[in-house]
């Protein structure tokens, strides 16, 4: 079955190609994701600067084209039938130090300086970030020195580990609407809540940014927490492409737990399984499809409905067309 085009789609790539962008078309999605599975895109391109990705969400809107920006490719599940209209690769990462309503490189803050407000564009990569922070000797991303994704997925998540989460680093979060409005919620508008926050699912705001706080540490100690956290992590999680945890803990339990209690470890559909490690991971092994995936979710959604009677609410985000 040949897939229509949406209409405005040839337009927008022109319009596209004119800002200096590559643009690719139906580029496949498993490319760009952690759990290696994903349709195509009708159009996509890489952004590396916040202009480029403000002008290409602004286009598509024009359009009336489907937008979805794309940060690593973690916590979401690409349907095999892929993504319509534009995808937009977000790789604007710049990091700086907010001295007196001014910016300039992490290196330049002043040696003296204990606390400093961190500008980190969306399309930061999480891991790189925390780990530039640690070796510079600010403190307040080292639990996320492992954690795959960006910045902006990390907000729209409220990505945590090992107790700690963004959310409580956070001061304000910079973003776009359809209207090309820029603005900014501080922290308490933001709708924080355990991997969630009210920018989740959302396709009319676009993250262009967030301010967060930091504190001088040593950067051996840093290094050495970071050792710790990665020794945790490498003895709890499976190796092999997955997307992290698939579920949400829900209240007062763990949802790994519960699938493993409803004897789902090493349960297998097609080319993914949920693992032995840890059974709220499904890691894709054998060339599994994003519906391989699904069916597992689902599975053990009824499975431990049935079993404990808890509805299970996901962790990751479904995007895209599923067959």
């Amino acid at each position: 079955m040949v897939r229509a085009e949406p209409a405005g789609l040839l337009e927008l790539e022109a319009r596209l190609q004119t800002l200096g962008l590559a643009v690719r078309r139906d580029e496949p999605l498993a490319r760009h994701t952690t759990w290696r599975v994903g349709g195509p895109a009708d159009l996509f391109v890489t952004v590396q600067s916040i202009d480029d990705l403000i002008h290409a969400v602004e286009l598509a809107w024009t359009y009336e084209l489907p937008c979805f920006v794309l940060g690593g490719g973690s916590n979401i599940l690409v349907g095999d039938g892929g993504i319509r209209g534009l995808v937009v690769h977000n790789r604007a990462g710049a990091m700086s130090v907010e001295i007196a309503g001014q910016r300039f490189p992490l290196e330049k803050a002043p040696a003296d300086m204990q606390e400093a407000v961190l500008y980190l564009e969306s399309g930061a990569a999480l891991p790189a970030a925390a780990r530039r922070l640690i070796e510079l000797g600010w403190d307040g991303l080292t639990w996320a020195a492992d954690i795959p994704g960006t910045i902006g997925g990390a907000v729209v998540q409220n990505a945590g580990a090992f107790g700690e989460c963004l959310a409580d680093r956070v001061i304000e979060v910079e973003w776009m609407d359809p209207a090309g409005r820029l603005s900014a919620w501080p922290r308490e508008e933001c709708g924080f809540g355990y991997r969630s926050s009210r920018l989740r699912g959302r396709r009319d705001i676009i993250v262009l940014g967030l301010r967060m706080q930091v504190e001088r540490r040593e950067p051996a100690e840093l290094r050495a927490r970071h050792a710790e956290l990665a020794a945790l992590r490498r003895s709890r999680q499976p190796a092999g492409p997955s997307a992290g945890s698939v579920f949400r803990n829900p209240a007062g339990g763990y949802a790994g737990k519960l699938i493993e209690e409803a004897g789902l470890k090493g349960r297998r559909i097609g080319g993914a399984h949920i693992s032995e490690r840890h059974a709220n991971f499904i890691v894709n092994d054998a060339g599994a499809t994003a519906q391989d995936i699904l069916r597992l979710i689902e599975l053990a959604r009824e499975s431990v409905r049935r079993a404990h009677g808890v509805e299970l609410e996901l962790e990751i985000e479904l995007v895209g067309e599923f067959a």
